[in-house]
């Protein structure tokens, strides 16, 4: 196989969903760090990625005090709950720049809680999570807990108290997002798997690699750029079910230059410059080979998930570890990238229940995860500089993978990128200020960006581009890093 540069442009599809182009550093952070009379700092205006730090810094200097935090997107800020009522606690919170609130539960009371619903509840189509804005474990059900199974599932979630976990039914059914059809392919006994690619990474022995759902791992060894096509990429580590949904792909060549990009569509794309903890309350985006680009917010972290098993008409397979959000997703997503409009990588889609018409819930593996378990490092470890191709651009200062799991700075590679078969992507309408799409969201599988979609919450900003007016596509093209194929000599947009 000769060499290529399988400018695999993360999730790419030919049209958008939820924006024509998102702009890092829309929202810049800035800090109101005036003293107040009382001698303690503002709440500072912070972008999602920034609160999540602070957060996380938080964690470590308040110990059993802290029991959780959110952003709050409309305000900009992030909230600390504390459980102690000790002054020092909250003025130490309030110094460092957050909102601080007093709450009934501690962090140990809740994961106590999620025990026991492991221990008494763990029944195929149920999942929990904390939910920091209500300091409460939300249980939810999806449309096959009946009878026996809803009454057992209710009495567990009564015993543990009403101030502790609330219970609450999805129209949906929880399933794994893997499906027969295009995006990356595997042919296998039962027929072709579908999936999406998440983020380019670099593995522990140097060699290009991506990240998909670990049950597509599972599924299938040998993963191809289109349905009849020969193997360009093997599964190295897969995990599902238990402690994660992800799996290490190897590309069979060597030479293969793997940008650390998300494709949003329309020639765009977001460079990924590192893997972050998500945050509940933070805006964020999914990219999917079905449904395109969506939006949506973190609503819960931890969460565990209870799939019915595949291959076991009474099993289950219960994944721990996920994020929960309220972006949508369907079959043949699974696998695709959540990230933010600021280039953090945050997840790999994993299932969930309903989709992009009704809306419903979508779990995601976190990526930081995935990298410390497979050893991989985000970023193309200095393979993306130079030539031109696919890809359409140079990766800046030779493209080196930064320390901690970081792609540096410069590590971006070109947009390029014509729409598939060769049609461009209309200019639509421009993004309005303060988060709105203007015209287009979601065409999967080729179809026509639907007008009036809106994206980005709290004011999140969707810049300049523009959702498609016309189709760009057939079915299975999707626009990569780059001119987008029909499937044959380059994996360009995760086909």
């Amino acid at each position: 196989m000769p060499k290529r540069k399988a400018a695999i442009a993360v999730g790419g599809v030919a049209a958008l969903g939820a924006a024509a182009l998102l702009l890092p550093n829309a929202n810049a952070s800035q800090d109101k760090d005036n003293a107040t009379a009382g001698g303690t700092a503002d709440a500072r205006t912070l972008k999602a990625g920034d609160a999540s730090d602070l957060a996380a810094q938080l964690q470590k200097i308040l110990g059993d005090a802290f029991a959780g935090s959110y952003y709050d997107s409309g305000k900009q800020q992030l909230v600390v709950n504390v459980v102690s009522g000790d002054d020092n606690v909250i003025v130490q919170a309030k110094q460092a720049g957050a909102v601080v609130r007093q709450v009934e539960n501690s962090t140990a009371e809740l994961k106590a809680a999620a025990r026991t619903l492991k221990t008494k509840a763990t029944i195929p189509g149920t999942s929990w999570a904390v939910d920091p804005r209500t300091n409460k474990v939300i249980v939810t059900a999806d449309s096959t807990v009946t009878g026996a199974k809803w009454d057992k599932l209710e009495s567990t979630v009564q015993g543990l108290g009403s101030g502790t976990a609330t219970l609450k039914k999805s129209s949906g059914a929880f399933k794994t997002f893997v499906s027969g059809g295009d995006a990356i392919f595997s042919q296998t006994q039962g027929g072709n798997v579908r999936c999406s690619l998440g983020f380019n990474v670099t593995a522990s022995d140097g060699s290009p690699a991506f990240l998909t759902a670990g049950h597509c791992g599972v599924a299938a060894k040998d993963w191809s750029d289109s349905a009849t096509g020969q193997p360009i990429a093997t599964v190295d580590q897969a995990t599902f079910p238990g402690q994660g949904d992800f799996s290490l792909v190897k590309y069979n060549d060597a030479g293969t230059q793997a940008p650390s990009e998300v494709n949003v569509g329309n020639g765009q794309t977001v460079q990924i410059k590192q893997a972050a903890d998500a945050t509940v309350g933070a805006t964020v985006f999914r990219m999917g080979s079905t449904t395109g680009l969506h939006d949506g917010q973190v609503t819960g972290l931890d969460a565990t998930v209870n799939f019915q098993s595949e291959t076991d008409p009474g099993g289950v397979d219960t994944v721990t570890g996920l994020i929960q959000t309220n972006v949508c997703a369907e079959p043949g997503d699974s696998g695709g990238s959540l990230f933010t409009q600021d280039g953090n990588a945050l997840g790999l889609t994993s299932g969930g229940s309903g989709d992009c018409t009704s809306g419903g819930e979508t779990f995601f593996q976190p990526v930081t995860t995935a990298l410390q378990a497979t050893g991989a490092t985000l970023g193309d470890g200095g393979n993306g500089a130079g030539e031109g191709g696919n890809g359409g651009g140079q990766a800046a200062d030779g493209g080196q993978a930064g320390a901690g799991d970081q792609a540096a700075d410069g590590d971006q590679a070109g947009a390029g990128g014509q729409a598939a078969d060769g049609g461009q992507a209309g200019a639509g309408g421009q993004a309005a200020d303060g988060g709105q799409a203007g015209a287009g969201d979601q065409a999967g599988d080729g179809g026509h960006a639907g007008a009036g979609d809106q994206a980005g919450a709290g004011g999140d900003q969707i810049g300049g581009g523009a959702a498609p007016s016309d189709p760009a596509g057939s079915a299975g093209d999707q626009s990569g890093s780059g001119t987008a194929h029909d499937g044959s000599s380059s994996l360009t947009g995760t086909r």
